[in-house]
């Protein structure tokens, strides 16, 4: 008997969705070999830990629970937060989301400028790879002489040091936008507003939003940094340095690993920000 072949269509449409499928398995068995990574390095610590008993090298399950106790135990109208949750952790995420907030719009406004200018980037180019290449916290001490501690300078040496990898990144971008594509727009006759809306940032969005995990990372370094100096009065580096003051080590473990959980859901944010605008393929992870 012969066998009637399937349409056309239907094998078209068969396809994508086995590759769907097959996208998913791979997703799939990439998160669970993380996952079983990660609970080989927790049970090598918790071995180790306990095989030593050394205060200094408390074991993880200690730890998570001394920073459920201190941060996530709080009642449920406060979402499980606790009172030292309110008056550290927030507030330093506060800083922290004001000044990566401002360096990436000072940071995309500026790099646009200066990329689409040859002049501007052959006179600004060896400035901005000075000041990217001075170390971040080397830059803390000039702006306590200029704002004194508070949050006004924390904030400032947040923004400052986090906004050159986002303009040096996004002026690369725009200037290494496609030519024929702005000779189409000439004949178009695009006005300047659209042609960055429809052009030079689409083209240059890979490198922004690489330069913003780069400013994204050192914001959560300058964050911690600037809390640790005297005059502080809350914030997860106030709680590190009263915490060794005190030789409370499980505690500065403890926000260790807060600063560490911190850092990779933040981080994850941002890379599903970036895939949502890039697409999968194009993204810069």
């Amino acid at each position: 008997m012969k066998r009637t072949p399937a349409p056309a269509g239907s094998r078209d449409s068969s396809a994508p969705r086995g590759a769907a499928m097959k996208a998913v398995g791979g997703t799939r068995h990439h998160l669970l070999l993380r996952l079983v990574v990660l609970v080989l390095v927790l049970a090598l610590w918790q071995f180790t830990a306990q095989a030593h008993g050394s205060v200094y090298f408390p074991p993880p399950g200690r730890i998570a629970h001394r920073a459920y106790e201190l941060w996530f135990s709080g009642p449920v109208r406060r979402a499980f937060l606790t009172e030292a949750a309110v008056g550290d952790v927030l507030p330093s995420l506060g800083r922290m989301a004001a000044g990566f907030g401002i360096a990436a719009v000072a940071g995309i406004g500026a790099g646009v400028v200066v990329g689409r200018s040859r002049r501007a980037y052959a006179l600004c180019n060896p400035v901005l790879q000075f000041a990217r290449a001075v170390p971040p916290p080397a830059l803390v001490p000039v702006f306590v002489v200029v704002l004194d501690f508070g949050t006004p300078m924390q904030v400032a040496s947040i923004a400052f040091s986090a906004v050159w990898p986002v303009l040096v990144n996004t002026a690369e971008g725009a200037r290494n936008t496609d030519p024929l594509r702005l000779d189409v727009a000439a004949v178009l006759r695009l006005n300047p507003v659209e042609r960055l809306r429809f052009l030079i940032l689409p083209s240059a969005l890979p490198r922004i939003f690489a330069g913003l995990r780069l400013s994204l990372s050192l914001s959560l370094i300058l964050m911690v940094f600037s809390e640790l100096l005297p005059g502080t009065a809350n914030g997860i580096g106030y709680t590190l340095t009263d915490a060794q003051s005190r030789s409370d080590l499980l505690t500065v473990w403890a926000a260790l690993l807060l600063l560490g959980v911190l850092g990779y859901l933040l981080n994850a944010a941002l890379l599903a920000v970036e895939k949502r605008f890039l697409g999968r393929g194009r993204s810069t992870a």
